[in-house]
Order: structure tokens, then C-alpha cells, then sequence
């Protein structure tokens, strides 16, 4: 056995050692709670290869929302994981787009814990790819360990495979859940999660969701040297696309024409370069549209703070080694551009498409140009304000002609730092001994706002030790192995996500 396994097995063994006398008096309740995590353990250890290969075969299932590839059989294949998990009740949601699901596991508990999942995964380019994006391989990989690889690997199905396998955990000991379990899951997160909101604002969802204490999307949260970050919100997105054509403008050519008449012919494409040069400022990526920072809420003083420890916590170096950057936005230091991921709203386009682009020329001159953007919003912009504003600022400019087509979107997430969804990850993260950074906000987005918003109203957050990486990239993968004695592998991080129920089942 390698030293690392034996941490790791120390690690776990403390957590179930310690877990109901940091929350409990020293009860029978509390013994209870180290025999329930200890067998829960030995059962995850078990069934480790069947947990593995649940992640594979959840992989083969892809579901592309952007290419409408594979929806419907990826919804019920993960409609079937559900129910082997143990919910009673797995009904499919449909929407104007994608199907969702909408699952209960009612444990006869006298609290109940919201899950969400996404089953949809981002677009593949498999030329990229070192194996297959969508074969599930078991590769090995130096200083990470044992992974497995292919596009979801930890975005998300990792890690939802995982809090899955709990489950199966659960059921294989002889335990009983100690909540209720209210799912929701959507096919859509990939592009803006345009109609989730019509999942959960369906009565009977709105209901269900309103009886729990918080919702949790499960994820792989640890850096490398075992920090784990918990996330206090998330940007909201705007995802749109803008298109300058002849045939809409009502100048320029309807479709590509002789390079040599641009002496008389207006350009589509210069049209659109012109647009999107004004949606920034002269440095390339402060927003310039026209009140953009209106109702932009600027970071608290305890905002800031957190922002400041969490820099001694994570890697700079390790970062710019992941993006492939040497400097941050004006060369500013690690911890304002911590800040400034954090606090301030983008404009980013996405891809930029137009006339030719294969071998040599074609002296065209194009009569349709295209681009693809996203915006990431803060608090206190919505989802709707933003695509106001941004159709408002193009038609004062001149640019009503470009097209404006939005495809999703949805509002940032906010949720207390003293609520017990985040006092629950705290109090599990402090038993595993990981060192924890609280961060005002992700970066990135999912929709908790449909959760923290009206009618529901409840915390919202994202939970779960692990490692992985490569999401939206190539050559994703997931750890379920792990060599580094400071990153939890896959049966470890479901006795995790047990304690994390647990937790939720008692905390104050």
C-alpha cells in the first residue's frame, strides 16, 4: 500500500472519528453517526469499480444541448441512474427546449437537502483529443493518479457520479438516508440554461424545493494542494450572438461578391468590427456599454477580505501554467486580479466568423459576418437589464441593423455566508483538515438564481472534495485514483458527500 493511501485512509478514518463530536454532545447519536460513516466507508470500498464504471457508461451518454445530440437519450439514461440510486419518485420535465427531471427520495427525515444536476456536456473537437472524448478511458496520470477521461469527466458527471454513489453507499450499509432529497436536473446548463427556469417554477417542483434548507450542485473543488474553495455565488451569463449581413442591413452585398468592388460596396464584416469595438473601452476588456455599471454592486470590505485570503491559499503560478498566461490584465498582482475575477462584469466574444479562411485567398468580400459573445454579470445586473441595454446601446450607435439573437442566460447567485448550507460545507471541510478559501463568487456560472430568487428562495452553492480538470477543453479528466496524499479520490469524496447529509440533517 503506498503512503499516500494510507493519508488518505487516516484522512477519512479522522473524519469519521471526529464528525459527531464536533456537531453533537457525546451521545448515542454521536456513535451512531461514526458507525453509520464507517460502514457507509467500507461500502463505498466496495463497490468502487461499479461506481467507476457508472461515470463511464454516464460519459458514452453525452448529450450536446448546442447540437441538440443525443438529448433525449442522455435525460433517460440519467433518469435510470436516479432511480438505481434509491429515488422513489423520477419524473422527465418537459420545456420549450431540452428535457429536465425532476426526482424525490423522501427518507421519512424531518429536513430535506436540494441536489441539482446537469446531464448536458460542451461541444468536442475529437481531433483534439488525446482518447476519445466520449469512450470514458481509465488512464494514468503522473501525480494525479488514476483518472478517468472524456468530456463530463468533472464537469459535471464526476463529481455527480460520486454523490450518486453515496447513495449506493448508503443503501449497501444498511443506512438510511438521514434528509430527504429534492433533484433537479436540466439538459440545457451548457448553453445558458434558457428554459430551466420553466422546471422549477412548475408548482409541484416550486413546492418540493421551497420544504429544503439549500441546494447544492456536487463538484470537484480541491486545488492541487488540497485547498478547497466554497463559493459564496457565481456571475450570471449572457449568451448571445451578433450578425451584420447585407440582406439585413440593406447595404452591402447579399452574399459574397468580387473582393475589388469593396471600393464601392459597403462591408457586412467591417460593420461588425466596428459594432463590437464599441461594446469595450480602448483596453480591450472593460465593458463599454452604455449603463453597463449602473446597478453594478462594487465588492464589500468583507469581500475583499475573503478575496485577499484566499490568495495566500491557491497557486498564481499554477494558474497561469493551467491558462497559458504570463501576466494578468496591466500586470496587476495576484490578489487585485483576484478582485477584479470576482467583482467586475465582461464582454467576451467567443468566436469571430466571416468570408474565407482556407488555403491562400479568395478575394471575396463577404456579405454576412457573425460573432458569438458572452457577457458575465455581478450583483445587482439581471439577466434582462444587461440584454436591454446592450440592444439599446447598439441602436444609439447606429447599429440597429446588426442582429441581436440571445440564446440564454440568467442572473447572478448570492447566498449568506451564515446560512447552514455553507455552514455545513465548512463544518465537512474542517473534518477532512482541508484548508478552506471562501470566495464572494464563481467566476463562472450556474443557475442558482432560480433557487435563491423567488418563489423558492433557499441558499444555493456548489459541494464536494475531488480533483479534475480540462472542463470545456480537451483531454478532461477526473481523479478517482488519487497519488496526491492532499486530493481525495473517488471513495473518499462519497464519504464526503455522506457527512455532508449529515451535516445538513443536524446543523442548527
Amino acid at each position: 500500500m503506498a503512503d499516500n493511501d494510507i493519508d488518505r485512509r487516516t484522512l477519512l478514518a479522522s473524519v469519521a472519528a471526529t464528525s459527531a463530536g464536533l456537531m453533537l454532545p457525546a451521545s448515542a447519536q454521536a456513535a451512531a453517526r461514526k458507525a453509520d460513516l464507517a460502514a457507509i466507508r467500507k461500502a463505498a470500498e466496495a463497490a468502487k469499480d461499479a461506481s467507476v464504471a457508472r461515470l463511464q457508461d454516464w460519459i458514452r451518454h453525452p448529450g450536446i444541448a448546442a447540437e441538440k445530440w443525443r438529448i433525449d437519450e442522455s435525460c433517460d439514461f440519467t433518469m435510470g441512474l436516479l432511480k438505481d440510486a434509491g429515488f422513489q419518485m423520477v419524473k422527465k420535465m418537459p420545456t420549450d427546449g431540452s428535457p429536465g427531471i425532476f426526482a424525490t427520495l423522501d427518507a421519512g427525515a424531518k429536513r430535506s437537502v436540494g441536489v441539482y444536476f446537469m446531464y448536458d456536456v460542451k461541444q468536442v473537437n475529437p481531433a483534439e483529443w488525446a482518447h476519445p472524448p466520449f469512450e470514458a478511458h481509465i488512464i494514468d496520470k503522473p501525480g494525479f493518479g488514476k483518472c478517468v477521461t472524456g468530456r463530463g469527466a468533472v464537469n459535471q458527471k464526476g463529481p455527480e457520479a460520486t454523490f450518486l454513489a453515496a447513495l449506493h453507499a448508503f443503501h449497501a450499509a444498511g443506512r438510511k438516508l438521514p434528509v430527504n432529497l429534492v433533484l433537479v436536473a436540466e439538459g440545457e446548463e451548457e448553453i445558458a440554461s434558457p428554459h430551466f427556469h420553466q422546471i422549477v417554477q412548475n408548482p409541484e417542483v416550486t413546492a418540493a424545493l421551497k420544504k429544503c434548507d439549500g441546494i447544492f450542485i456536487p463538484s470537484a473543488s480541491q486545488s492541487l494542494n488540497g485547498a478547497v474553495e466554497i463559493e459564496l455565488g457565481a456571475k450570471g451569463p449572457l449568451e448571445f450572438q451578433l450578425i451584420s449581413s447585407g440582406e439585413h442591413w440593406g447595404r452591402g452585398p447579399k452574399g459574397d461578391v468580387h473582393s475589388s468592388l469593396h471600393a464601392m460596396v459597403d462591408s457586412p464584416v467591417w460593420r461588425l468590427v466596428q459594432a463590437l469595438n464599441t461594446l469595450v473601452g480602448p483596453d480591450g476588456h472593460t465593458p463599454a456599454i452604455d449603463g453597463w455599471f449602473d446597478n453594478v454592486r462594487p465588492l464589500t470590505a468583507r469581500e475583499k477580505a475573503l478575496i485577499i485570503e484566499a490568495s495566500t491559499k491557491h497557486s498564481e503560478k499554477e494558474l497561469k501554467e493551467a491558462v497559458g498566461i504570463k501576466t494578468w490584465i496591466n500586470d496587476e498582482p495576484w490578489p487585485v486580479a483576484l478582485q477584479r475575477l470576482a467583482g467586475q462584469p465582461t464582454v467576451n466574444i467567443q468566436g469571430l466568423v466571416a468570408g474565407y479562411m482556407g488555403p491562400g485567398g479568395k478575394t471575396v468580400l463577404p456579405g454576412r459576418a457573425e460573432a458569438k459573445l458572452e457577457c458575465r454579470l455581478v450583483p445587482n445586473q439581471t439577466f434582462k437589464e444587461a440584454e436591454a441595454k446592450l440592444r439599446a446601446h447598439l441602436i444609439k450607435r447606429g447599429f440597429g441593423d446588426i442582429e441581436v439573437n440571445v440564446s440564454g442566460g440568467y442572473d447572478p447567485t448570492e447566498t449568506a455566508e451564515d446560512s447552514r448550507l455553507i455552514r455545513a460545507e465548512k463544518a465537512v471541510y474542517a473534518r477532512m483538515g482541508a484548508d478552506v478559501a471562501i470566495s464572494p463568487r464563481s467566476p463562472g456560472s450556474w443557475p442558482g438564481s432560480v433557487f435563491t430568487q423567488p418563489p423558492v428562495a433557499i441558499p444555493a452553492g456548489q459541494f464536494g472534495p475531488g480533483y479534475g480538470s480540462g472542463a470545456h477543453a480537451p483531454n478532461e479528466f477526473f481523479v478517482i485514483e488519487s497519488t496526491n496524499a492532499k486530493v481525495l479520490g473517488m471513495v473518499d469524496s462519497m464519504v464526503a458527500y455522506a457527512d455532508m447529509l449529515y451535516e445538513m440533517a443536524v446543523i442548527s
